[in-house]
């Protein structure tokens, strides 16, 4: 069962809106959608996620991906599948911040998690 029983959101224009580096909006059984907002010359950070498959929707901004050992340059419109077990990146390469969304199967994060910063996301995990 969801934290949350509203099914249909406005996704791209929340992604839009969003400031923070991390904010798990929905989390259910099988999937979580997390909301993410990379400023100018940030990255999510180089990483591996064993038993999770990752899809990044891209709404606002340009960036450059590595996705095991494929590099690529990527913008608003795109979208980037991370299979179970590869290592990714993103780094956002434009004059402004990156705005995205991005699911996870079965879910990463805690419920409603919420970090204004990377560094803030990476204290917490430690």
């Amino acid at each position: 069962m969801s934290e949350n029983t509203k099914l249909t959101l406005p996704v791209t224009r929340l992604a839009r809106e969003n400031d923070k580096f991390r904010d798990v909006i929905w989390t259910g059984d099988q999937a979580q959608l997390v909301l993410m907002a990379i400023p100018q010359g940030g990255e999510i950070g180089g990483e591996v996620h064993k038993g999770h498959d990752q899809l990044l929707w891209f709404v606002e901004g340009t960036g450059r991906a590595k996705i095991g050992e494929t590099e690529y340059d990527f913008g608003e419109g795109d979208l980037s599948i991370v299979p179970s077990g590869t290592y990714h990146n993103f780094r956002n390469t434009g004059s402004g911040p990156l705005k995205l969304y991005t699911t996870y199967s079965p879910p990463e994060h805690e419920p409603g998690e919420k970090y204004a910063t990377k560094k803030e996301a990476d204290s917490a995990e430690a």
